[in-house]
């Protein structure tokens, strides 16, 4: 008898599984909706963005090796290269090293209107030249694509919203409501560009309908099941700080060493914590990217999104276990980056310590971060302390129930036609999390298709773009930039 009941429930629980995943289908809000066609003049935009990559607008944390010069010789290019935006938006002075320029709509003073922020950052991080094929700051074209630093991150968006800006001012466009074109050639080094900007914004009051910072591309292969290409916009942004993990011995010679030095405890340490990971938390962003990209996949994978409540120990293995986007996507991570010990190899050191990058899921805080890894690597002798004056907590989830969200989708659909659209959670910072107590509609999008190997570009050696995608690019903030 009670093997029969069982075996009911069993089957029970098997046919509402099967019941659910099959029921589990694209919303129509995927479908797709009419487009008309944008012509986009590419040699221009590519032109232009030959020359931006052209200046060496390098940030260091050491401001004293910056060139000013390069930052000047770049922001001096903008009256010749977007002499419309120049000639009809208004420049408003917060910083040396952020511009912003607003574009007067239609409704400008009315109180009730919001206005939109189109946002990029035009300064970049360090080459070592020895390790590129072409040099960094020539801005070569070769066989259809572009070569330099910034081409990525995010000189192409910064030209793409100015030059769509440009031809929309030449054929006489004035939008309905402000648009604001804020760049800061700071972001690199966390600096106060972007800051300021907000500063501005909060002490006149500007009301906010949409704000577009770089953050998610369109991807392919990065959800299980799914074929069509993915475009990720992040609704919230992963909090970041730095730790240190040191530990103390009396030192001494190498020869007669005690069964643990400083490095062998430290070395336990962070095999406990990289085996034990935190936990998994299925935030909004996850749980919305789910949602859709698990429509779209296949039947098994299908099954397992609609029955979250039964498969997530599942899932949270297979996380754990591959790392990667989808892990970071689910819960906080630690990645031991720097480690140093002893001066000599024949002397046992008399401290230690290794540097730990973490970067925290939306449902914990700086301050739940540490106890929980001193839970785990459950030895008082392990000291663990924040580092550096650059900590976060992570961003307020932004709605995707306002225009602001459907206008940057409908964009996104009309340039890559055939599109997934989907939240998700971004694991890098970016210059718009500034705006986390004046806006929630912050959505983080770099206007790009964007293959494996061009994401590992990013900050790397061979930084380069394909042409078409430097016209892609200026397309979706043309689509962007008509709807407001």
């Amino acid at each position: 008898m009670i093997g029969w009941l069982i075996l009911s429930v069993l089957a029970v629980l098997i046919l509402t599984v099967l019941i659910r995943g099959a029921m589990f289908r694209p919303s129509a809000a995927q479908t797709e909706d009419s487009f008309d066609d944008v012509t986009v003049d590419n040699e221009e935009a590519v032109a232009n963005l030959q020359k931006l990559v052209r200046c060496r607008t390098v940030s260091y944390e050491d401001s004293t090796i910056e060139d000013d010069k390069e930052f000047d010789k770049l922001t001096g290019m903008l009256p010749s290269l977007y002499p419309e935006v120049i000639r009809v938006c208004e420049e408003i002075p917060v910083h040396k090293r952020a511009k912003l320029f607003l574009w007067k709509g239609k409704n400008h003073g009315n109180p009730d209107a919001e206005a939109s922020v189109l946002m990029a950052h035009y300064d970049v991080v360090p080459v070592e030249e020895d390790s590129w094929e072409k040099l960094p700051f020539e801005g070569i074209i070769e066989d259809g694509t572009l070569w330099g630093r910034g081409t990525l991150d995010t000189k192409v968006t910064f030209n793409g919203i100015l030059t769509a800006a440009n031809r929309l001012i030449r054929e006489g466009f004035v939008p309905e409501n402000d648009i604001y074109l804020a760049f800061s050639g700071s972001e690199e080094i966390q600096g106060p560009g972007a800051a300021v900007i907000v500063d501005y914004f909060q002490k006149n009051s500007i009301r906010l309908s949409m704000v577009i910072d770089e953050g998610g591309a369109v991807v392919e292969n990065v959800f299980p099941g799914v074929a069509k290409p993915c475009a990720l916009i992040g609704i919230a942004e992963k909090g970041i700080m730095n730790l240190r993990l040191s530990t103390k011995s009396a030192g001494g010679h190498a020869s007669a060493p005690k069964p643990h030095t400083p490095v062998g405890v430290l070395a336990d340490a962070v095999k406990k914590v990289e085996d034990h990971p935190l936990p998994m938390h299925l935030t909004a962003p996850a749980l919305k990217m789910f949602d859709i990209m698990g429509r779209e996949s296949t039947f098994l994978y299908r099954i397992i999104f609609a029955n979250l409540w039964l498969f997530k120990p599942a899932l949270n293995i297979l996380c754990k276990k591959t790392g990667g986007e989808l892990n970071a996507l689910v819960r906080t991570t630690v990645a031991f980056t720097q480690m140093e010990g002893s001066k000599a190899p024949n002397v046992i050191p008399p401290s230690a310590s290794v540097i730990a990058n973490v970067r925290i899921n939306p449902a914990e805080t700086i301050k739940s971060v540490i106890p929980s890894l001193h839970s785990r690597i459950g030895n008082d002798a392990v000291k663990i302390e924040p580092i550096g004056n650059y900590a976060i907590d992570p961003s307020p989830v932004s709605r995707t129930d306002v225009e602001g969200w459907a206008r940057v989708v409908h964009a996104v659909k009309g340039t890559w036609r055939g599109t997934l659209v989907a939240p998700y959670l971004m694991v890098q910072c970016s210059d718009s999390r500034h705006y986390r107590d004046i806006s929630d509609r912050v959505y983080k999008f770099s206007a790009m298709h964007l293959t494996k190997e061009e994401r590992g570009l990013i900050h790397g050696s061979n930084e380069r773009i394909t042409l078409p995608a430097v016209g892609k690019a200026v397309e979706f903030f043309y689509r962007l930039i008509r709807e407001s």
